[in-house]
This record gives structure tokens, C-alpha cells and sequence, in this order.
């Protein structure tokens, strides 16, 4: 590790490149996972999916003495009317990634080509109440988004638990950006997205971002004001919350801004 300190209640570690960073998340991820099935019977995590992501998956899925049978997984954002058996689907990148190489007690996915998606947040909204999530694994996006809670969209204090979101062009282009897709005009303008105070409702915050692309978010969410506009900045208020950087990602932070 290069670096580690508080801003507010965040915390936020450095690591030389994404490979360290994202052995290091998985290594804290699973000690939390231990610790709360330790006293509970069973937990519920919510997981991203994004390339931000693979080298955290990769490791945490390789950890020993961790009881995958009782845990509820869930993800927390999905395309609206992608393909069923397109690649960029979050689902099926978690379920590639994560999900079947694993026994989970149960996995919940989103379902973005529900024939009404308002019933669809509706049936994932009670799904969330009956098992609140004890640790979110998350990433931030290059608009500064949690989830596909862009800057347009984001409430702090949203009502909803689950909402269908129009997708900015930021984001939007990050897909492009990513790889995930070949132009603009194939990613879809619309998703399904938990809202923030799910998010951060968490016991235990666990947010990887590696990468030059992710910089500027990055020190936005570090500096700017804790408001809407720069939507990981609530992450700030979040004592359980670690920020886990590379060198690329926190290469615009200087020493005063730490």
C-alpha cells in the first residue's frame, strides 16, 4: 500500500496498481464477510458490475473459510430492454464473474426486460426490505455515479428504493470507454438502478476504483461539496465506508488535497 487517510468518515487506501488494490479489497472484503457470519445466520451483499471490479472478484472468490451458503446475493443496476443474453449485461457479467462459481444461499437479479419495469423495482424493492444489505461492493463512476444514480438523477434522500433511471451521456460513453460496447448508440439510454440511501445504507462500503479514466471522480469525491451534483460524495459521511484506490486513480490528488 502507498498511502492510507480519512476524509470525514471515508476512508480511503492507495495501492501501486489495480492488481494490489484489488487483492487487498478482496483480503478486507472477506475478513468483513468472516466477522458478521460469525454472529449472523445469514447476510446479504449487493455486488457492481464493471471491468472496475474484475480483479476484486477474481481474489475474493479464491478466499478460504467463508460461508458462501449463507449469503443472499444481489446486483444493483441493470440495462433496461438489453438483450437477455448480452455480455454487458450486469447480471450476466456478475453471473460469469461471480455468481455460478460460487453456493450462495440465493441470487437475485434484476430483471431488465420485465414486461412492466415499474412492477419489476416494485419486486426487488421488498426483496431489499426483507434483506438489507450488510455490505455493498461498488465502484464510482467516471460522472462521479453510484450504481446508475448519475448526477441528474441522484436524491440523497430518495423515497424509492429501486427506480428506473434515463442514463446520461457521461455514463453512457464510459460503456464505449470501458469496452463494453463498440459506439454510443448501442448502450442503452435507460436502467434499473438501487437508489442511494440503499447504498449507503450498508453496514460495511467497500468501493474499488482503479484507473486514469476514474480520476477526476475521484478527486471530486474527495474535495467537492457533499452534494447531488457529485453523487459519491455522500460516501464521505460513511464511517464503514474504505475507498480503494490505485496510483492512476488518485494520480490528481496531491498532498493538500489529503
Amino acid at each position: 500500500m502507498i498511502q492510507e487517510f480519512k476524509v470525514q468518515e471515508l476512508t480511503v487506501k492507495v495501492y501501486k496498481d489495480r492488481k494490489e488494490m484489488g487483492e487487498a479489497a478482496a483480503e478486507i472484503a472477506a475478513a468483513i464477510i468472516r466477522r458478521l457470519l460469525a454472529h449472523k445466520e445469514e447476510i446479504n451483499i449487493v455486488f457492481a458490475a464493471a471491468p472496475s471490479q474484475n480483479e476484486f472478484l477474481d481474489s475474493l472468490k479464491t478466499k478460504q473459510g467463508i460461508g458462501w451458503d449463507k449469503i443472499n446475493a444481489f446486483h444493483m443496476d441493470e440495462y433496461i430492454n438489453l438483450d437477455i443474453a448480452a455480455p454487458q449485461g450486469f447480471g450476466n457479467f456478475l453471473k460469469q464473474r461471480i455468481f455460478d462459481s460460487l453456493p450462495f444461499l440465493s441470487v437475485n437479479y434484476l430483471n431488465g426486460n420485465a414486461k412492466d419495469a415499474d412492477l419489476e423495482c416494485n419486486r426487488y424493492s421488498s426483496l431489499l426490505e426483507k434483506h438489507p444489505a450488510d455490505i455493498v461492493f461498488m465502484g464510482i463512476g467516471e460522472n462521479g455515479h453510484l450504481a446508475f444514480n448519475d448526477p441528474p438523477v441522484a436524491d440523497f434522500n430518495d423515497q424509492q428504493k429501486v427506480k428506473i433511471v434515463e442514463l446520461d451521456e457521461i455514463c453512457r460513453q464510459q460503456q464505449v470507454n470501458d469496452g463494453c460496447f463498440i459506439s454510443l448508440s448501442e448502450v442503452p439510454t435507460h436502467a434499473l438502478t438501487l437508489t442511494i440511501p440503499v447504498l449507503v445504507g450498508a453496514t460495511y462500503i467497500c468501493c474499488m476504483v482503479p484507473g486514469f479514466s476514474k480520476a477526476n471522480a475521484v478527486k471530486d469525491t474527495i474535495t467537492q461539496e457533499i452534494k447531488e451534483q457529485f453523487p459519491a460524495t455522500i460516501l464521505r459521511r460513511q464511517n464503514e465506508a474504505i475507498l480503494f484506490l490505485d496510483a492512476h486513480s488518485s494520480s490528481l490528488l496531491d498532498n493538500q488535497t489529503i
